[in-house]
């Protein structure tokens, strides 16, 4: 069998691609990722041998480009309808299903339907599905109109949003191929069934959203990679360090972040870890209770750290919670405000109030992640987290694949 795995995001969008891909591989599936074309995601995917169709443009280009993202969101989401229906659609020949994920895939699902091969849409967080439980997140176009607090009513306005935003491209090209147009692009995409590739626990599906998820629990990537020796005899030197870094975040007028929180930590009596990330966070002096990392195994690395101090990426929040870190969750865009109200309500860390800390409101939220009963809660919580979530989407994949496979007696 052959499998297309697709997403355009950043890592946290990449990695749980490449965890799918292994487990396809192991029950003896050929896979190949399309993912954007930086250096990072094609380092990722030939570590575990599995082949880079790059499209669209760099992420962490536009990410840490000095124009924000969403003013240049019409002009990416044109682009990426038209990658879709071009290099992901001449990936996907030969293939027996496509798995699309990321930011609005909005083409594949025609792809598929053109080239009569299965399409599943994987997301990695409840909150993009639209539910009467919860308002839809923020996107780029017109804002709601104030007052208005129904959920249906501004997941209808959400339906107008993605339209706006990727309609007219979208069924340009289903027309160019000679597929009937699509009214509601978001539901097109998202489907009747979509999975859920987050663990039940962290982020429980239809009891949240009220749709029928096939959650599989979360696309996990198993990271061999030793910890380099520096960052051994870091650890080795002292208590366990608090861990701060916001992944693919650029930070954009969030202030000095690395001076807050390495203040804050050392306030607190402890050591500090810091992860670069895009944000390119550094040591803000030269004393030795603070010490940079680039990218790194964090699957090894949260099991030694007193705290985790993050963005709230979907993939961070799962890898610390798998740890038994506790969490401090700062939250910037999408889905993050969500994972870090389920660390709160959780009791394995604290969710700190809005994008921007300070040295006070971090202090805060350290005394809460430090406490001796979030380390027990986030301990006990660990136990709990599943690791086989990219084996059960890689069979039920293959399954269904097989069930619409006429057999070679028929």
């Amino acid at each position: 069998m052959r499998v297309l795995l697709m997403g355009f995001g950043s890592r946290g969008d990449v990695e749980p691609l490449a965890g799918l891909a292994v487990a396809l591989r192991a029950l003896g599936a050929q896979v190949r990722v399309c993912a954007p074309p930086d250096e990072e995601f094609a380092q990722l995917l030939a570590g575990v041998g599995v082949p880079h169709v790059p499209f669209g443009r760099s992420v962490r280009a536009l990410v840490t480009g000095a124009e924000p993202p969403e003013k240049k969101a019409p002009k990416v989401a044109a682009a990426l309808v038209a990658e879709h229906f071009g290099t992901v659609a001449a990936a996907a020949e030969g293939c027996d299903a496509v798995v699309a994920s990321g930011l609005m895939p909005a083409g594949v699902r025609s792809v598929a339907e053109k080239l009569g091969i299965r399409y599943e849409c994987a997301v990695f967080q409840p909150w993009v599905l639209p539910s009467p439980n919860y308002p839809p997140g923020p996107r780029p176009g017109k804002p709601f109109p104030p007052g208005v607090t129904d959920n249906r009513v501004l997941w209808d306005l959400d339906t107008e949003k993605v339209n706006a935003l990727y309609g007219e491209a979208l069924n340009t090209h289903r027309a160019s191929i000679g597929l009937p147009p699509v009214d509601n692009v978001r539901d097109h995409i998202l489907t009747d069934r979509p999975w859920l590739a987050a663990d039940p626990v962290l982020a429980p599906g239809k009891e949240l959203t009220g749709h029928d998820v096939v959650q599989t629990g979360a696309w996990v990537l198993r990271d061999e990679r030793p910890l380099p020796s520096e960052v051994e005899a870091f650890l080795e030197a002292g208590e366990p360090p608090v861990y701060v870094g916001f992944g693919s975040m650029s930070l954009r007028g969030s202030g000095d972040v690395a001076r807050v929180a390495i203040d804050a930590v050392r306030a607190r009596g402890r050591r500090v870890l810091i992860g670069r990330g895009w944000a390119e966070l550094g040591p803000i002096d030269g004393r030795g209770d603070c010490f940079a990392v680039g990218e790194i195994n964090q699957q090894a690395l949260f099991g030694r750290v007193a705290a985790v101090v993050h963005h709230g990426g979907a993939g961070t929040t799962t890898t610390a919670a798998r740890a038994g870190a506790p969490q401090v969750v700062v939250p910037q865009i999408v889905d993050q405000p969500y994972w870090a109200r389920r660390v709160a309500e959780l009791g394995i860390g604290a969710a700190h109030d809005g994008p921007t800390p300070t040295f006070e409101s971090l202090s805060v939220s350290l005394a809460t992640a430090l406490a001796p009963e979030t380390r027990a809660r986030a301990t006990a919580v660990a136990g709990t987290i599943r690791t086989d979530g990219a084996t059960v989407a890689a069979q039920l994949l293959l399954d269904a694949i097989d069930r619409e496979t006429p057999s070679a007696s028929a």
